[in-house]
């Protein structure tokens, strides 16, 4: 088969990285283990870009949030993944929340169906010596090209622990004593359902956390946890209401049967289109699958739940992307191969499919033989790129979501209320002027 570009990794990078090239008239070949009889620890199927771990792209919100407004330029850059993020769509109030199933079809779908992209099913083991290749096999790397990986880059692959959450079954929560309401009532929907806790709920609660039996992996001694993915008995270590101001935070939220906020409360978000499958929210772990059954049967309402799917733990890999990547995210010892997604140091689904959307424009300029600029800092995707290939001190990078202090200060004396405001809208502009400029 005679294509343009290799992507190794059908997930979120390389899946957008493929509909990119694909819709620059490249031909690609997408190589994807799953389906070819590998697996991953985390993976559920071989659907492409699969949601393993939340089923949110977080806040929809382009006027004042950092990943809102990296939706909105990846929109404005025909990225598949916002596509079918809309397409398949669930309640979530201001964030974008996916039926996950759902999604990973039509984003497989899509691919499947474009005459310049071939789907193959294989374990790539090496890394190729030659030919434009995007490596976007994420955190889950196979060990074999790991391995490889390592060698090419000429220094140790770094990690960090991500955290999943269950999944429960809509039919078994106890509406009687759950009830609809949005995040900390934050808007007019009611899409999360909400489990009330007194204060001795709580601190039971709590105290099963702390002594409930846990996962060990000692083979990854010394791995940190991604602070924004934290298991939530490790935030509990913490201490006795730290969860009470984190995923467990009562604020705004007045139970039905009182009229008051409750001493604690766990939300759980709609998880796929029918609304038969909710996860709860902030609840990654890596108790053992007995302890979670046990444990979370002791919040209100979830006494008799049904799990889809347990928490679990995996563990991440990512490379020093500022000390080898250059601009335009090639590895600079072996400039025919770029990276994209997770293993670049990105954080977050949106954040890894905006790697790969660059990863793919920039293989797509070369290979019409003209060069293709960043997108300025200002901006969040090149906030983020700026923040992979360059900002950051290789010694002590660390994964990252796209935020606003990725971005210059915005200069002079201003109101902190209105920031976030200033941040955007000195984003738009500074992307429609690099749109202007690239489409001459």
């Amino acid at each position: 088969m005679q294509y343009d570009v290799h992507i190794i990794g059908g997930g979120l990078a390389g899946s957008e990285a493929a509909w990119q090239l694909a819709q620059a008239g490249a031909k690609v070949r997408l190589s994807e283990m799953r389906g070819g009889g590998d697996t991953t620890p985390a993976h559920q199927g071989d659907s492409l870009a699969e949601l393993v771990c939340s089923n949110s792209f977080r806040s929809d919100d382009a006027e004042s949030n950092a990943v809102g407004l990296l939706h909105a330029e990846m929109r404005a850059l025909g990225s598949l993944i916002m596509a079918k993020g809309d397409e398949h769509k669930v309640p979530a109030g201001s964030a974008l929340a996916v039926d996950r199933d759902g999604f990973s079809a039509g984003v497989t779908a899509a691919l499947d169906a474009h005459p310049n992209i071939t789907i193959v099913r294989e374990r790539v083991d090496t890394l190729p010596e030659q030919g434009m290749t995007i490596v976007a096999t994420g955190p889950l790397t196979a060990p074999a090209l790991a391995g490889d990986i390592g060698g090419a880059t000429g220094a140790e692959a770094l990690a960090f622990f991500d955290a999943i959450a269950p999944i429960v079954h809509f039919e078994s929560i106890d509406m009687e004593q759950a009830w609809f309401q949005s995040r900390w009532n934050k808007g007019d929907g009611k899409d999360y359902i909400n489990c009330a806790m007194n204060r001795e709920q709580y601190e039971a609660f709590h105290a099963g956390l702390m002594a409930g039996e846990k996962a060990e992996f000692r083979e990854w001694e010394n791995v940190p946890y991604f602070e924004g993915c934290m298991p939530i008995e490790v935030m509990a270590e913490r201490g006795l209401d730290t969860l009470r101001f984190g995923p467990m935070k009562p604020v705004g939220l007045d139970d039905p049967r009182t009229g008051r906020w409750p001493h604690a409360v766990v939300q759980l978000r709609q998880d796929n289109a029918t609304g038969t499958l909710w996860n709860i929210v902030g609840f990654q772990t890596k108790l053992k699958h007995g302890e979670q059954v046990r444990l979370f049967r002791t919040i209100p309402g979830l006494e008799n739940a049904e799990f889809a799917r347990l928490g679990g733990l995996h563990r991440n890999t990512f490379i020093r992307s500022p000390e080898l990547l250059d601009p335009t995210l090639r590895l600079k010892a072996r400039p025919h191969l770029r990276f994209a997604g997770q293993m670049t140091g990105c954080e977050g689904y949106v954040e890894s499919a905006a790697v790969g959307l660059m990863a793919g424009r920039f293989a797509a300029a070369e290979l019409a033989g003209r060069t293709l600029g960043s997108p300025p800092v200002e901006t969040a995707l090149g906030a983020l790129l700026h923040h992979i290939t360059g900002a950051a001190v290789a010694e002590t990078y660390q994964p990252m979501n796209v935020n606003f202090g990725l971005m210059p200060p915005i200069p002079g004396r201003t109101k902190k209320a209105d920031r976030k405001k200033l941040y955007t809208a000195r984003a738009r502009d500074a992307f429609a002027d690099w749109r202007a400029l690239t489409a001459a």
